[in-house]
């Protein structure tokens, strides 16, 4: 995968990954999530996660978009997808557990509560249940299989 030159928050692809999907490494968890373009600019403006209703919409429109992904064989687009509800899912946690979403106080990490912010769990859970789906997707697990295998 090539570097975009000289950014201090980390590398920018210079790759088309709708063009070039060999070029894509599934990684951990949401790697990528806001470097990996196409896919960042068409998911990214449909990611909320404000309130259960935000979330809904938001997981509904990024499930839409995974399924015209699944549909045109577009496993990156797919992984994508999965990676923005994931996203959503964690970011909504741990707004959820930690006042304001601050994880960390003072270099420590902080105890977490049960729920400081309930709007955020109704949110996490909208997120976890669309997450869901797409994980067990039978297609979604070959085709991510078969991409790991073309990868070496």
């Amino acid at each position: 995968m090539s570097d975009g030159e000289g950014s201090d928050d980390g590398p920018e692809y210079d790759v088309d990954f709708r063009e070039h999907p060999e070029e894509y490494e599934i990684g951990r968890g949401e790697e990528g999530v806001f470097k990996v373009e196409p896919y960042k600019s068409e998911l990214l403006p449909h990611w909320s996660y404000a309130d259960e209703a935000s979330a809904e919409e938001s997981a509904r429109a990024i499930r839409d978009r995974y399924e015209e992904y699944r549909a045109a064989g577009d496993f990156v687009g797919m992984d994508m997808a999965r990676k923005y509800l994931q996203m959503g899912y964690t970011r909504s946690m741990r707004y959820a557990k930690y006042p304001g979403g601050q994880k960390y106080e003072g270099g420590e990490e902080r105890e977490p509560e049960e729920w400081a912010d309930e709007e955020k769990r109704a949110a996490a859970l909208v997120f976890e249940e669309y997450l869901e789906r797409v994980r067990d997707d039978a297609t979604y697990r070959e085709r991510k299989e078969a991409h790991r295998e073309r990868r070496g």
